[in-house]
């Protein structure tokens, strides 16, 4: 049984029922190319658009990612996430999705964590994806994109966070049962 709450709003909220298809959900590595329908890899390699500033004492990574935060006049908000690690097996017990804006997430440690997402538009379990990514490598979900919270891995995690301030709910959240768990090796 899965629950859909908006947590702006929890009095709007209303149970849906749905088949929980049971499938292990093991963690694939994060590249652009896997990750494309879901939103954008932040990563500074060789793939990247890159050039020398500075004189040529830095190198800037350009354009990584793109920040959507435009919707009934929202604005950017810079934050950061502290993340401490769930007992591993995960069970995967909500879904989040952003309706205004994407949400972008990365590491400011040395901890590898867990990205669990799913399509925009209706939930649809059966298309989750879980990635494991490198603590040089961050994320940001399109709008839209049904994700799971931090994930960290190893001990607690700080992340610097880019999302949408404004008017508008702009966090729906889903209650799952829990069935669904993480299969890794990973330690926590």
């Amino acid at each position: 049984m899965m629950n859909n709450v908006n947590s702006q709003s929890p009095e709007n909220s209303r149970p849906i029922s749905k088949q929980l298809t049971q499938k292990p959900l093991i963690p694939k590595t994060l590249t652009r190319t896997a990750f494309a329908g879901f939103g954008d890899v932040i990563e500074a390699n060789a793939d990247a658009k890159n050039f020398a500033i500075n004189d040529g004492f830095s190198q800037r990574y350009h354009n990584l990612a793109r920040v959507d935060v435009a919707d009934n006049n929202g604005h950017v908000l810079v934050n950061i996430f502290r993340s401490t690690p769930l007992e591993q097996p995960m069970a995967i017990k909500m879904m989040e999705r952003h309706p205004h804006g994407s949400q972008a997430f990365m590491p400011l440690g040395e901890n590898p964590y867990l990205v669990v997402v799913a399509p925009a538009g209706e939930f649809d379990i059966n298309k989750l994806e879980v990635f494991i990514a490198k603590a040089n490598q961050g994320v940001n979900y399109h709008k839209g994109t049904w994700h799971h919270f931090c994930l960290a891995l190893g001990s607690e995690s700080d992340f610097l966070v880019i999302d949408r301030g404004g008017i508008g709910d702009n966090c729906d959240v889903l209650e799952l049962d829990g069935s669904l768990v993480i299969e890794t090796q990973l330690s926590s």
